[in-house]
C-alpha cells in the first residue's frame, strides 16, 4: 500500500524532486477497510509532500495498547514545521494555514475523521523550524 502511495506522489510532485523513504514491509494489518487506510495516510503523505523541502519520511510499527495492538504510522517531513498554537487549529475542516501551496484544508481532517470513526488519532508534532511529524494511530488487526 505504501508503495503504491509512493508512486502517486512521485508522480504528483514530480517536479519538486522529493525523495520519499518507506519502511520495509511488515506483517501488521489494520483492522478495517483498505480504502480508508489509504485516504487516511495518502492524505498525510500529500500534505507532507506539499511541504517537504526534500524529504519526507515515513514509519511504521505495530505497538501493544489495553485496548489491544495498534498501528503507528508517522510521517515526517522537512518542511517549515508548525508553532503548537497553529497545530492546535489543525485539522478542521476547510482550515488552511498557508495559500502558498495548492490545497482545499480537507486532507488533515478528512484522515483525523476517518481515524476517530476506527477509535484511533491523527496527532500533530514539531517546533519551526524542523518539519511536522504526523503520528498515526489506528487499530491493528489480530
Amino acid at each position: 500500500m505504501l508503495a503504491d502511495l509512493r508512486r502517486v506522489l512521485d508522480k504528483v510532485h514530480a517536479a519538486r524532486g522529493l525523495h520519499i523513504v518507506l519502511p520495509p514491509p511488515m506483517d501488521a494489518a489494520f483492522a478495517g477497510e483498505t480504502e480508508d487506510l489509504h485516504e487516511i495516510v495518502g492524505n498525510v503523505l500529500d500534505n507532507a509532500c506539499k511541504w517537504a523541502r526534500h524529504e519526507v519520511r515515513v514509519a511504521l510499527r505495530v505497538e501493544p495498547s489495553p485496548a489491544g495492538a495498534q498501528v503507528l504510522v508517522t510521517v515526517e517531513d522537512d518542511g517549515p514545521g508548525i508553532a503548537a498554537e497553529q497545530r492546535a487549529k489543525l485539522p478542521r475542516r476547510g482550515t488552511r494555514l498557508d495559500e502558498s501551496v495548492p490545497g482545499s484544508g480537507l486532507g488533515l481532517a478528512i484522515a483525523a475523521e476517518l481515524s476517530a470513526l476506527y477509535g484511533g488519532t491523527l496527532e500533530l508534532h514539531g517546533e519551526p523550524p524542523s518539519g511536522l511529524r504526523v503520528q498515526i494511530r489506528l487499530p491493528a488487526a489480530t
